[in-house]
């Protein structure tokens, strides 16, 4: 099984949307293993957002990230990184499609709601960030059989 990291951004958390979120991975079949409420401190955001140092919204996107209370989760199930990519919808809302988190909750960029890994590889880096080995836990679930062959 795959994991993947997910995290409510400020506007999310402040507009109520934490379960709704979580409610839609949950119905779609996967597997929360690991749940924190953070505010994020400039260091952090700066490690979790390193790939766009060099750009020049780096310094809006800290500001924003660090401006509220987020939510990051860890998400397991099969193909989940690519799934839980295409719940949330396109980076910028006015281009995702209706029915995803951001097509359905998001209107400009810089408030899309919601920040998910784009692979596998970031999955681990992200989730390495926000959570220790010991924070996430395996169990099984009943329901697991009726949802994968």
């Amino acid at each position: 099984m795959e994991r993947t990291f997910l995290m409510v951004k400020p506007d999310g958390v402040q507009r109520g949307l934490v379960g709704e979120i979580i409610s839609r991975l949950e119905q779609r079949g996967y597997k929360l293993v690991g749940l924190k409420l953070l505010r994020l401190t400039p260091e952090q955001a700066e490690n979790h957002y390193a790939e766009h140092r060099d750009k020049p919204f780096f310094p809006g996107l800290i500001a924003y990230i660090t401006s509220g209370p987020v939510v990051a989760m860890v998400w397991e199930g099969k193909r989940v990184v690519t799934a839980v990519r295409e719940m949330m919808g396109a980076t910028d809302p006015q281009k995702a499609l209706p029915g995803t988190i951001r097509g359905t909750y998001a209107v400009d960029i810089g408030r899309n709601v919601v920040h998910g890994s784009d692979s596998l590889a970031t999955a681990e880096r992200e989730i390495a960030l926000f959570f220790s080995p010991e924070e996430l836990i395996s169990y099984e679930r009943a329901l697991d059989t009726w949802i994968y062959e």
